[in-house]
Order: structure tokens, then sequence, then C-alpha cells
């Protein structure tokens, strides 16, 4: 197939008009017959397509071939007249719904296991659970805890989580202590009952060991710092509701699945 534009543009027209469509990765992925993970790859401009796939989105899409590959090629005029905006703004792709139960024994249990370090305080603890919850939507694609995160200057942060753990202190789960570390002020919680970790699949299990394993022994700084860098982060405007399907655009190394090895590339 003979194109005036870069396999990159390729990618990042389709994913330009699948989001106009209204249509989820894993929604357009079916409809091509594809996995999801190849549908990532395509709009990142690391896979290139065949003749039939690319037939296939004009197809789904709404777009000519000729005018696709064309330079001046604009998505917003390309798509489906009778497709309105506001129909569009009704669809929704990945809303979580927070597990109250789960989040608590996810707390607790993350806390089991680490309430002993001196540096898991309230910014650790919450990273722990950030890195939790999108580390098992990459792999899974489905919501662990349910928890939405926001883009606040520490880091991501669960809404409602205040509510959560204030829940747990008055039922005499938890117990907040403040004190000093490295002469900041720090705020930790000590678990005073054990996870009910029959609440867990085993998968979700192993991926909470992992994110322990990988970064309790952090920094509050640090684990900021790197927070950061996670594109989940960078893709969000401040204050605004971090969107789990940013996940499927990370790189190395932050992304925690093998896209290739699925792919059989």
């Amino acid at each position: 197939m003979n194109s005036k534009i870069t396999q990159r543009q390729i990618g990042q027209r389709l994913a330009e008009l699948r989001k106009l469509k209204g249509l989820a990765q894993k929604e357009l992925a079916t409809l091509i017959g594809i996995s999801r993970s190849s549908l990532t790859q395509i709009e990142l401009g690391k896979r290139s397509l065949s003749a039939i796939e690319m037939l296939q989105f004009a197809s789904h899409l709404g777009f000519s071939m000729d005018a696709f590959l064309g330079k001046d090629f604009s998505v917003e005029i390309k798509l489906e007249e009778h497709e309105s905006r506001d129909e569009m703004k009704d669809m929704r792709i990945s809303v979580p719904d927070l597990n109250v139960k789960k989040i608590k024994n996810i707390l607790l249990y993350i806390l089991e296991r680490c309430a002993g370090k001196p540096n898991v305080g309230e910014t650790v603890l919450y990273k722990l659970l950030y890195f939790s919850d999108f580390n098992y939507y990459e792999l899974y694609e489905e919501h662990l805890s349910g928890a939405r995160y926001r883009k606040l200057p520490f880091g991501p942060v669960p809404k409602k989580i205040d509510s959560v753990i204030n829940a747990m202190i008055k039922e005499g789960q938890l117990q907040r202590i403040n004190t000093v570390y490295h002469d900041f002020p720090q705020k930790r919680y000590l678990p005073l009952e054990k996870a009910d970790l029959t609440t867990l699949k085993a998968s979700e299990k192993d991926v909470i060991d992992k994110v322990i394993d990988q970064f309790s022994d952090w920094s509050a700084r640090g684990i900021s710092d790197y927070s950061h860098k996670d594109m989940p982060w960078l893709a969000t405007q401040a204050g605004k509701e971090i969107n789990y399907e940013l996940v499927f655009y990370r790189e190395t190394p932050y992304s925690v699945r093998n896209y290739i090895e699925e792919d059989g590339l």
C-alpha cells in the first residue's frame, strides 16, 4: 500500500476518528476483528496495517482511502454527516464504580505488608493504590477497586478516599497517626484488623503484591515524581479525573502488559 503519510500519522488519524465517533478501543477492535492491544499499537504507530484491515477501518469509521491517506486529510470533516456530537457525548467509555468493601480490604492488605515501613505515609499509600488500580486495568481491562483518581499536585489521588478512611477509623479498622519523617509532617495509618482476602481474586492480589514489591520502599517524593511521568497523569489536565483508558498508551517502564507477545510479533 503506497501511503503519502507515515505509520504514526495513520495511527494518530485513526485514534482521532475513533474518539470523535465515540468508540472505545475495545469496541472498535471488536468491529475490526483484532485485539485491543493490536489497536493500541496501531494508534501509537508501532504496528502496520494490512490492506484488508485498512478497508475495515474505512468502513467502520466512515472515510475514503484516498482522502485518508492524503496529506491534507481533516478528521473533523470526514465524520459521517448523520452522526451528531450530542450522541457522542452520551457514550461512555470506561466509568469505574467504587467497590467500598474491596478498597477497604485493599487498604488493609497494603498496610499489613507496609505499615512497618517508615516511608509509607499517606502519599506513598495513595500511589500504591493508584498503581495497583491502573496496572490491573492495563493487564485485565477490568477495574480493581473501582476508585476514580484526580490529578492533584502531589500525584494521582483516589476520590472519596477520605470518606473511606474515616469510616474505617470509626469502625475500628484503622488508626491514624500524625508523625514526622525526615523533618516533614507525615500522616500514617496502622491496620487494626486483617484484610479479608476472599474479596480479592488471585490475579488482583498478584498485581497488588507486585506494586508493593516495586514501590513500597520508595520515598513520597520519589514515587510522586515517578507517577508524574506515567501517561494517564501526563495526558490529564490539572484537577481533572484521570481516564483509565490512558494506560493503553503507556510505554516502558510504565507499561505492565506485553503487547508484542500477545500479537505474536
